[in-house]
């Protein structure tokens, strides 16, 4: 688990308060959580704790990007709180395309992140529908060190390039729906 989830575990956001801040989250990440650029996670359906942990490591500088560092520095944790109770009380669905198997999901991620893609363990994030871009330039930053898990860097470090296209494209092709 990231630094600060903790203190966020005690803290019970107001959905309500975070549909009104994430005004400034709908250019990237959309209104309900759905990314509306590549570079971008879907964040809708996410688990609160993952949500809470990610942006209060940008606000700390555990976890580092250009934009959501700087969006994050000002939260405070009530906000932080405010924000994971929004985009996560969406529920995310996935469905594996036509004619594909569970089956043959990448056996290194599944225990997480589920065949589907999505998330099986409060830690971890969704993958479903996710770009391959993205993907793959995250788990680069666990193999460099740029981005640490205790569990993803290992992982990471174990893949090969291919594996790690391969595993993105897996999850980029299944398809997200979130409703709420």
């Amino acid at each position: 688990m990231l630094a600060g989830s903790v203190a966020h575990a005690e803290l019970v956001g107001d959905a309500e308060a975070g549909r009104k801040l994430a005004g400034q989250c709908r250019t990237c990440h959309g209104a309900d959580g759905y990314a509306q650029i590549p570079v971008a996670p879907h964040i809708g359906g996410e688990p609160v704790a993952y949500l809470a942990a990610q942006l209060t490591a940008f606000r700390e500088g555990t976890r580092q990007h250009e934009m959501m560092s700087v969006v994050a520095k000002s939260l405070t944790d009530m906000q932080i709180a405010d924000l994971a109770a929004w985009y996560g009380g969406v529920t995310a669905i996935s469905d594996l395309p036509d004619g594909i198997s569970a089956d043959a999901a990448p056996s290194a991620c599944i225990t997480c992140h589920g065949a589907d893609g999505l998330s099986l363990m409060q830690d971890a994030p969704n993958l479903a529908g996710e770009n391959v871009i993205y993907i793959e330039t995250q788990l680069k930053a666990f193999r460099t060190g740029k981005r640490r898990h205790a569990a993803m860097t290992d992982i990471a470090k174990s893949l090969t390039e291919a594996e790690m296209r391969a595993a993105a494209e897996w999850y980029a092709a299944t398809q997200l729906t979130l409703t709420r």
